[in-house]
């Protein structure tokens, strides 16, 4: 009894060309035709759903693993709320700090609205100019 030669499995634009042109048939029937599937010692045909799904996520370049920024803690996210606390000091925590790049030092100035408070980096020239003054 002669034995098929396995094919690789399609990837990439291969993989993603041959859906397309799939496009009226089942995933099942997709996966099959793009060489996910095997033959098991029983002669019985198996397609390796997941297989070919995670392949066509790789093409397409989809990515539904978590990213993770920085050092690889996960953490909250800002909301962009503070709480006046209670000796009434605001902290601006540091994943407001991360996000706009400030390092320990950098110097801003205060300016009060109506609704809001602004805080307005002061820049070396400034700096300079107050020193002088």
């Amino acid at each position: 009894m002669a034995r098929k030669k396995k094919l690789k499995p399609l990837e990439g634009e291969a993989l993603i060309n041959k859906v397309k042109e799939l496009s009226q048939l089942s995933k099942e029937e997709k996966a099959r035709a793009c060489g996910y599937h095997t033959v098991t010692k029983n002669g019985v045909e198996r397609v390796n759903l997941m297989k070919f799904l995670n392949a066509l996520l790789d093409a397409e370049d989809i990515s539904l693993d978590a990213q993770q920024e920085g050092n690889g803690h996960v953490g909250r996210s800002p909301s962009f709320r503070v709480t006046v606390q209670s000796n009434g000091n605001l902290l601006v925590g540091s994943a407001y700090t991360k996000q706009l790049g400030l390092k320990p030092g950098d110097e801003f100035a205060i300016a009060l609205g109506r609704k809001h408070i602004k805080l307005i980096p002061i820049s070396e020239q400034e700096n300079e100019a107050v020193k002088t003054a």
